[in-house]
Formats: structure tokens, C-alpha cells, sequence
């Protein structure tokens, strides 16, 4: 399968036309990331007036020699990957057991399924350990209708544990990355840090504004 992100003038044209999505930057921006972490990672030696073996290093970070070899093991996406359709079984229904799997059917001409690839990008850096794929929808299932997009779909050891089929379902033309990041927490399929429902302060004032309204009309 040719990667619709390549830099060549046959997947210019296809984006022109709206068939390929716009090129990501994802990757540059996790190889920015990498380079970050490395600079401060020598900075950090250099600061030290003693010279360190790789086993003081591990020690001093708080890791040893088997919780790092755990923790590469654990981070190994951490990217929104594209698949075709018939990739889908080995991809996503057949993924490594125990293996949190977010896959994305979408139609590059939806403006919602872009949004929404936008922040599973996003995600798919904050957590390495969650699988997400993308597919265009009608790859996967022919006749599949596009009031049904964007869809996700969580799967976890071969099932689907659980799933957002259409803009409402998906959070609205307001959805923000924190909105989505929830959504897939709640399903277990990534470990948030956001403490509450973002769209909980949005129904509380909704709400308050409601009964001030009604208390005005009596």
C-alpha cells in the first residue's frame, strides 16, 4: 500500500481532489519531541560532576534495567497509523492481546472526520501505549453511509468495547481534543489525567442559565 503522506505529485493531485486527507506533521512532530528529550537528557549529564555508568543513569531516573526494557515495551505506537481495509483483521481484531486498539472510519471530505483525525494524532503521542489506525470507511465496509462518519471504534482483545458512530455521538462540531480524550478514557481505552469531564462546566452554566431563564419568565 503507497503512503498517502509521500511527498510525490500523484498524492498532491488526490489530496486537490479531496480523495487523501492533507498531509500529517505528526511524524515531524514526534521526531521534534525526540530531539527535545535527547538535548535535555545531555544537558542533564553535563550538569553532574560525576561520571555515570548506564546503570547509575537508569538508577538515578528511578528505573532499572527491567522497568526501562518494560517501559520501551509499553511505548511502541504512539502514532495514528493508516490502513486499507483489508488490513483491518490484522490490524485492529488481531492486535497483540491485551493491546487497547482506536480505530477511526472516515471520509477525507467529511470536515468532522478531520477534525477528529487531527486529535487522534494528538493522542496517539500523549499515549504510546494505545494502538490508533485510521481507514477510509468504504475500504472497510462497501456500502457503509456517511451520516454514519466519523465512527470509532475501541477494541480490546479481539472485541469492541465500545464506539461513537456519527457527529453527535462523537462530540459535535465543538469537540475538542480533550472532549475526545475523555470519551476514549471512559472505555478504558487510554489513562487520562483530566480530572473531570470537560464539557461539565459547559452543562453546568447551560444549566444555570436555564433556571435564571425560567426564574426570569415567573
Amino acid at each position: 500500500t503507497k503512503d498517502p503522506n509521500e511527498d510525490t505529485e500523484w498524492n498532491d493531485i488526490l489530496r486537490d481532489f479531496g480523495i487523501l486527507p492533507p498531509k500529517e506533521e505528526v511524524k515531524d512532530e514526534i521526531e521534534e519531541m525526540e530531539i527535545r528529550l535527547q538535548q535535555q537528557s545531555v544537558v542533564k549529564l553535563f550538569e553532574c560532576p560525576y561520571i555515570f555508568t548506564v546503570s547509575h543513569l537508569n538508577f538515578a531516573n528511578g528505573y532499572d534495567t527491567k522497568e526501562l526494557k518494560a517501559l520501551q515495551k509499553r511505548q511502541r505506537f504512539g502514532e495514528l497509523k493508516e490502513i486499507a481495509g483489508n488490513q483491518y483483521v490484522k490490524e485492529v481484531t488481531n492486535a497483540p492481546k491485551d493491546v487497547w486498539v482506536v480505530i477511526h472510519l472516515y471520509n477525507a471530505s467529511i470536515p468532522m472526520c478531520a477534525l477528529v483525525n487531527r486529535y487522534l494524532s494528538l493522542l496517539a503521542i500523549k499515549f504510546p501505549e494505545t494502538k490508533f489506525v485510521k481507514a477510509i470507511a468504504k475500504s472497510c465496509i462497501e456500502n457503509y453511509h456517511d451520516n454514519c462518519l466519523p465512527t470509532i471504534f475501541v477494541y480490546k482483545d479481539g472485541k469492541i468495547e465500545g464506539k461513537l458512530i456519527g457527529v453527535v455521538e462523537c462530540g459535535g462540531t465543538a469537540l475538542t481534543v480533550e472532549d475526545l480524550e475523555w470519551k476514549l478514557a471512559e472505555f478504558g481505552a487510554i489513562k487520562t489525567d483530566l480530572e473531570e469531564n470537560p464539557r461539565k462546566g459547559i452543562k453546568d452554566m447551560m444549566m444555570s442559565s436555564l433556571r435564571k431563564a425560567s426564574m426570569d419568565d415567573n
